[in-house]
């Protein structure tokens, strides 16, 4: 496999316990348990800060969980007028949308369901401004910081030429016109150290602008869930920000909601050999965890051996690249053996298709805490045909 390739580290947590076979395969597995302790985490750092938190639907959507998720944070962030929607109707709370172009089709019903619309650009923003102002919709505009804390260029939202955000270089007097609220988006799975350093290099340039502005979202990328992760300096900044400028001050956590809360079972289809062993399974990349190949990082495997019988692990579509990873068992691979992907909870569930007519994983819910086991959705031909008529 590539040398350019992550390795993702995963928390086995208490799946290390749960019997795989009590699901059917491919399946999301999540730990509601697990989920309730990152949204404690994230309520401790609101609560501490006075900072709204918000979750960020792009990256977690499982609404049947949106009752317990309501009971922790303030609402949600939306990426468009579907996820807008969802918040609105099943988590409730705050909803801020966010869209690099919207439709004029659709402003209406964004405008109805958001109490913060966020545009990307001053042209998105004076086009659709009154109509914002009219509905009592708090106005966003989102900035590029010119100033890039991103290891990867693909996820680095301010990477050279990016689409996303006004350069801060751009504002003026005359594009700041009618906004409430400056939003960024700076980090991807990463510390509160990047976010400091990306306020140090914006503060004095926002300067001419910051009387006026109400409040100031700091976007997601903020791995407040993580062990490592110091909210003591986050909660820190949140204050200064806040009684030094007088602003709100919003983060938009997504992954951290659902850090090390699920897995996704699959099931060993057949061991070929072709120069190494190889090992077909009902999980596929493309299908069910598009980032392996995007990113491309290499997802954790529950239980996985330093040393023994090693395989290639691909999917059962007709994709030549469709390829997880090589990984290793202490014991030689069995036709129908269960295994399981680790951290799957987060952007893997919200981005599963039906390509090549592949079936689209099962969703359990699990409370670690009690055993108990519901199969919340399973999924058949009418999911796949249905999208295609």
């Amino acid at each position: 496999m590539s040398d350019m390739m992550t390795t993702q580290a995963g928390d086995a947590g208490a799946f290390r316990d749960f019997d795989l076979s009590r699901v059917p395969t491919p399946c999301f597995v999540v730990d509601e348990k697990a989920i309730e302790r990152n949204l404690t985490i994230l309520r401790d750092v609101a609560d501490q800060s006075g900072a709204h938190v918000l979750s960020a639907l792009k990256a977690f959507s499982m609404f049947s969980l949106a009752p317990l998720v309501r009971q922790y944070l303030g609402g949600t962030c939306a990426s468009g007028i579907f996820e807008a929607r969802l918040g609105r109707e099943e988590y409730g709370g705050e909803v801020a949308t966010f869209c690099a172009g919207y439709k004029d089709q659709d402003i209406d019903e964004i405008l109805s369901l958001s109490d913060h619309i966020i545009f990307n650009s001053p042209t998105q923003k004076d086009r659709f401004l009154d109509k914002a102002q009219a509905a009592g919709v708090q106005v966003g505009l989102r900035i590029n910081p010119e100033h890039s804390e991103g290891e990867f260029p693909k996820y680095d939202p301010c990477a050279p030429c990016s689409r996303l955000g006004t350069p801060i270089s751009q504002l003026s007097a005359e594009v700041m016109q009618g906004v409430d609220g400056l939003h960024m988006h700076t980090l991807c799975e990463q510390g509160v150290e990047p976010l400091m350093r990306t306020w140090s290099a914006v503060e004095f340039k926002l300067q001419p602008y910051i009387d006026d502005l109400k409040w100031i979202n700091f976007g997601g990328g903020h791995h407040i869930t993580r062990a490592d992760y110091d909210t003591e300096v986050l909660i820190a900044l949140i204050k200064d920000i806040r009684s030094k400028y007088g602003l709100d001050v919003y983060l938009e956590p997504g992954e951290a909601v659902a850090l090390d809360a699920g897995i996704l079972v699959g099931e060993i289809l057949d061991l070929p050999q072709n120069g190494m062993n190889l090992a077909i399974t009902d999980i596929s990349a493309t299908c069910h965890m598009p980032d392996v190949i995007e990113a491309p990082y290499r997802p954790a495997l529950l239980d996985e051996a330093d040393t023994g019988h090693t395989y290639r692990l691909g999917g059962p579509s007709c994709l030549a690249g469709d390829v997880i990873g090589d990984y290793t068992w202490e014991q030689p691979l069995k036709i129908g053996q269960r295994f399981a992907f680790l951290d799957q909870a987060h952007y893997s569930m919200v981005k599963t298709n039906t390509f090549n007519g592949v079936p689209l994983p099962t969703i359990a819910l699990w409370n670690s805490e009690t055993d108990a086991l519901t199969l919340i959705r399973q999924f058949g031909y009418e999911d796949f045909k249905e999208r295609l008529s």
